[in-house]
Formats: C-alpha cells, structure tokens, sequence
C-alpha cells in the first residue's frame, strides 16, 4: 500500500516550517541565528528539534532506528499529529474499540472526526472482522490499545494482524503499558507493515509522567510526515535532559518494573481472597480492574481512608468495576487494609 495516499491533501502539499537548527546539523561556538539571548543560564538557547540524543538512546534500547522515532509533549500530542496526519475534518473516519483509552473521543471530537466505536467481546477481546465491518473507504486509523485500558490485558495479535492485513488505513497501536507485559511490541513489525503506527510512553513503567514525553515509532516516510507537522520545538530543553537521565539507568528501571509486578501478584491474591470482589480480570499491565459488590461504596470508603482509586462503572463490559494501579509495599498494604476495613464494616 501507499500510505501517501491516506495524506490529507493540505498536508501532503504543506510546506514545513524551518526552524534555525534545522538549517545546519553541527555544533558552532558563536550562535547569532535564533535572536535567543545570548546569555547562559542552561535554557536561554532553544532545544534540540529532533531530540537526537534522546532518539540514539532510545535507539539502542529499543533496537529501532532514530529516523523511525518521534517524540511528543506526552502521547496525546502524539496521537493529535496523527488525527492531523491522515483525517480531513467532516469526512473521514476513524475505528476504536470499546472500551479503550478516554483521549480517542476526546481528540476525534476536537479535529471533528467521525469515531466509530466497536465494542469488545467478553473478556475484552477484539474482534476484527467487526472492526472491519465498520469501515469504509473513509477510514483513515484504527486504534487498538493494547496492552489496554481499562482492563489491563493483550488483545489477541492475529486479530490485529487481521486488520493490518486488510491495508485500508493506519492502524494505530498504543503500547502505553507495554513494559509491564512479557510479549515483544509491535515495534518489531514495523519492517512488515507500512502501515503501522505504535505507540508508547516514558510515563508509566519509566516513571515520568510528570515529564510528559509521548513515543512513537513507524517508517521513515511517516515519521518524516510527523515531523512535519509537529511544532518545532515541541519537547523542551529540561525534558530532553531528564529523559536522558531516566533512560540512561536501566537499572532502576528494571527494579522498579520487578518490584511493580511482584506487587501485582500481591495485589490480585488480596482482591481474589475479598468477598466484596466477584471478578479480577487479567491483566499485564501495572493496574488491575476488578468487578466488586458496590463499586461507588467501595470507591467512597477508600477515599475516606485517604486512598484513591478509579471507578470504571460507566465504561462497556465494566459494571461496578474499580481499578487499582500499583503502588509501592506500603501504598498496597494501605489498601488491600482498606479493603478488609470495607468487608468488616460491612458484615457490622
């Protein structure tokens, strides 16, 4: 497939900005051509517009090559230049399951994008030939989440590979929680499918949500598009800085990450032990969504204790549901205390 072809017009004609760090690639020792103030205090010149630095280490980590790498102000900046990238406005259209990730609605309603939502199977499974059977020759992206939220676990990769397969649009791939899971990403599809888009994040497993610094990962030619489109000095000069900070100790992630898991298995047993808890659902992530007796009872009784989690009830296949992040030892003692707390004052 082309995927030229699934361009907006506009942006496919668009000439890109030029900022002037893009109009030489070496370090000099006098810097006269951004009118920045010349002097130093650590931020006074603009940021590297590429993030080169940030790209090769994440390179070596994820063993993608930097040119196949953009770098967002949090994923949802990255998820709107792809709205941006392939959706003319009042025409075209993209799939979602459902339940999935909030910020899809959010963002089709904000480019005025027609989202089509198709619901999840029992067990939040995928089916993609529904997927399928909602598009059209107007259906520009599919996203799927996964692992996904909320409920936590992988959706089934030959049903993706079905709608990959079926070359009628992007296919969008949010991997926000994909460093808890054991599978591979999708990332090392890339090479197989053009039309591929997958994407990930330094929030969770990496611990800097606070930093808001979104991934993305595709061919050359879209990433190229991306490039394009996004502002040219999107991700900030302390971003890049602590990012590389973070990403240059796998050590520390890899503990935090162990230790998150173990807790999870803590975590369900705890909830599984519960007689106020009817379902705990699969998950690889690093929260579990659970089905309880009165989840707005459960909900209002931890936040009086101080404990906050999310109540899920509204969304499709999770009536009276809550989900439970991971937290550190202590944070998880205080409530799956909580939660015997909750199951005694009920028995009263």
């Amino acid at each position: 497939m082309n995927v030229r072809d699934l361009l907006r017009a506009n942006i496919k004609a668009m000439t890109p900005y030029s900022s002037a760090r893009d109009e030489f690639d070496n370090v000099a020792d006098v810097y006269l051509d951004a009118n920045e103030n010349p002097f130093e205090n650590g931020m006074n010149r603009y940021p590297d517009p590429y993030q080169k630095e940030v790209k090769k280490r994440l390179s070596e980590i994820k063993g993608i090559a930097p040119e196949k790498i953009l770098l967002g102000n949090g994923s949802d900046e990255v998820l709107d230049i792809i709205f941006r990238a392939f959706c003319e406005p009042r025409l075209d259209n993209i799939i979602s399951h459902n339940p999935s990730y909030g910020m899809y609605p959010v963002l089709s309603e904000i480019n005025d994008i027609e989202l089509r939502k198709v619901n999840l199977e029992e067990g939040f499974q995928l089916n993609s030939q529904a997927m399928i059977d909602a598009s059209d020759e107007y259906t520009k992206l599919f996203f799927i989440c996964s692992p996904n939220n909320p409920s936590g676990n992988l959706l089934q990769k030959d049903e993706i590979k079905k709608i990959l397969d079926l070359k009628r649009g992007i296919v969008v791939i949010d991997e926000a929680y994909i460093d808890f899971a054991e599978e591979k990403s999708w990332i090392h599809e890339l090479d197989h499918y053009p039309n591929l888009v997958v994407c990930q994040t330094l929030s969770k497993a990496w611990g800097l949500a606070g930093l808001r610094m979104g991934m993305c990962f595709a061919s050359e030619e879209i990433i190229a598009v991306f490039n394009a489109i996004k502002p040219p000095y999107n991700v900030n000069v302390l971003s890049q800085k602590a990012a590389l900070e973070v990403l240059n100790n796998e050590p520390a992630f890899k503990e935090q990450v162990a230790i998150i898991l173990s807790e999870r298995i803590k975590v369900i047993a705890a909830l599984e032990a519960a007689s106020c808890v009817s379902k705990v659902f699969p998950t690889v992530s690093n929260f579990v969504l659970a089905r309880v007796d009165n989840a707005k009872a459960l909900y209002n009784f931890l936040l009086e204790r101080k404990v906050i989690v999310r109540n899920r009830s509204t969304q499709y296949l999770c009536e009276e549901s809550l989900r439970f992040t991971i937290g550190t030892p202590k944070e998880n003692d205080r409530l799956i205390d909580g939660i015997k707390e909750y199951e005694s004052a009920q028995g009263e």
